[in-house]
C-alpha cells in the first residue's frame, strides 16, 4: 500500500479509503468484519463512515458494525484512521426532525459526536466531516463547537463533504480569523465521468491545504465495466440502478462503450483504471471504495499499483474531457 499526507496535516493515510456504506444494508456484520480485516492486512488504514449509514430504520448500524470490529482488539482501532460524518437526522425516513436534531448547530454537533462515539465504541474520532452544507449555521458557531471537541480530545481534525469551493474558502477564512485549524479535507463526487469538481472545488481544496477524497469513483458502477457486465449477465443487470439508467441515454452509452473499448485495447479492467486515474489527479488523497465483497476489495487494491501510460491518459481525456480551469471554463 502507498501512503500520503492528508492535506496539510501530518497524518499519513492510505491512497485507498475503505468506504463502509454497504456494511449493514448490503453486507452482513461477519462479512463486513472480514472485509475490514483484509483491508487492514493490505495496509488500508483510512476507513470512512457516517452516522446515517445503515439507512431507514437502521441508521447508525454501520457505525455499530465498526464498533464491534474495533472491540475484537488486536490493535484494530489504533491502526485505523477513522472518519465519520454529521448532518442528517437519525430518525426513520418518514420522521420529521425535531428542532435541532440535524444539521450543524453546536447543539446537534455535540449530541451527534457523543452518539457516534458510543456506536463506534471509541473515545475519539480522527476526522469528523460535515456531510453537507448547513446554510443556516454560521461558521463561527461550527468552529466554536469543533474547537471544544478538539480540546476535549473527542475529535482530531474536521473535514467537509459536498461543499462548493466558496464554502471551503469561507470555512477556512473564518477558522483563520478565530485561530482554529479549519478544514483539512473535502469529500466530493469526482470521477472520470463527473469532473466538474476540477473547476473550483479541487483548486480551492489545494489552495487551503485540504486533501480531496472522491466518492463514487466508479460513478455508480458506470465505470466498472457496465456494458460488459450487461452483455455477460443479461438485460436484467441494467433494469435498475444509476448505471442502468445512465446507459439508456445513447450519448452516455456511446462514451462508456468507447471507454471499455479503449481499456480492452490495453488489456485493463475498467474499474481498476477508474480508480488508478483518480490517483494521478492533483490534490487527490485517495478515492473511497465501497466493497460489498472481499473480491471487490482485491480488485480495488490492484489499482494502487497500476501505472497508466501517457497514451492511455490522453485517451481517457478524449473520452471523458474535463471542464477546464475556472474561470476560463465558463467565462471565455
Amino acid at each position: 500500500m502507498k501512503y500520503t499526507q492528508l492535506g496539510r496535516t501530518g497524518l499519513k493515510v492510505s491512497r485507498l479509503v475503505l468506504g463502509t456504506m454497504n456494511f449493514g444494508p448490503q453486507t452482513n456484520e461477519a462479512d463486513s468484519h472480514t472485509i475490514m480485516d483484509a483491508a487492514l492486512d493490505a495496509g488500508v488504514n483510512f476507513f470512512d463512515t457516517a452516522n446515517v449509514y445503515g439507512w431507514g430504520e437502521d441508521k447508525g448500524r454501520t457505525e455499530e458494525i465498526l464498533g464491534s470490529w474495533f472491540a475484537k482488539g488486536g490493535g484494530r482501532r489504533d491502526k485505523t484512521v477513522l472518519a465519520t460524518k454529521v448532518y442528517g437526522h437519525m430518525g426513520a425516513e418518514d420522521y420529521a426532525p425535531w428542532p435541532n436534531d440535524d444539521k450543524l448547530s453546536a447543539l446537534n454537533i455535540r449530541r451527534a459526536v457523543e452518539a457516534s462515539l458510543k456506536r463506534l465504541g471509541t473515545d475519539y474520532i480522527d476526522l469528523y466531516q460535515f456531510h453537507h452544507v448547513d446554510r443556516s449555521t454560521p461558521w463561527d458557531e461550527i468552529w466554536q463547537a469543533i474547537d471544544v471537541l478538539v480540546t476535549q480530545g473527542k475529535i482530531l481534525y474536521a473535514g467537509s463533504s459536498n461543499h462548493a469551493g466558496w464554502h471551503i474558502a469561507q470555512a477556512n477564512e473564518t477558522a483563520r480569523r478565530r485561530g482554529s485549524y479549519g478544514l483539512v479535507s473535502e469529500q466530493c463526487l469526482y470521477n472520470l465521468a463527473e469532473r466538474r469538481a476540477e473547476m473550483e472545488v479541487i483548486p480551492a481544496a489545494q489552495a487551503y491545504g485540504l486533501g480531496v477524497i472522491p466518492w463514487s469513483p466508479l460513478h455508480g458502477g458506470l465505470l466498472g465495466g457496465a456494458i460488459r457486465k450487461e452483455q455477460q449477465g443479461g438485460a436484467a443487470r441494467t433494469t435498475s440502478g444509476r448505471s442502468g439508467d445512465a446507459l439508456r441515454d445513447s450519448a452516455i452509452r456511446d462514451k462508456v462503450q468507447r471507454y471499455e473499448d479503449l481499456l480492452d485495447k490495453h488489456g485493463l479492467e475498467p474499474g481498476e483504471v477508474a480508480l488508478a486515474w483518480l490517483l494521478t489527479r492533483p490534490g487527490v488523497t485517495g478515492p473511497i471504495v465501497g466493497p460489498r465483497t472481499a473480491g471487490q476489495l482485491e480488485s480495488a487494491l490492484r489499482a494502487v499499483e497500476l501505472e497508466l501510460s501517457e497514451e492511455l491518459l490522453a485517451g481517457l481525456d478524449e473520452v471523458f474531457p474535463g471542464p477546464g480551469p475556472s474561470p476560463e471554463a465558463f467565462a471565455w
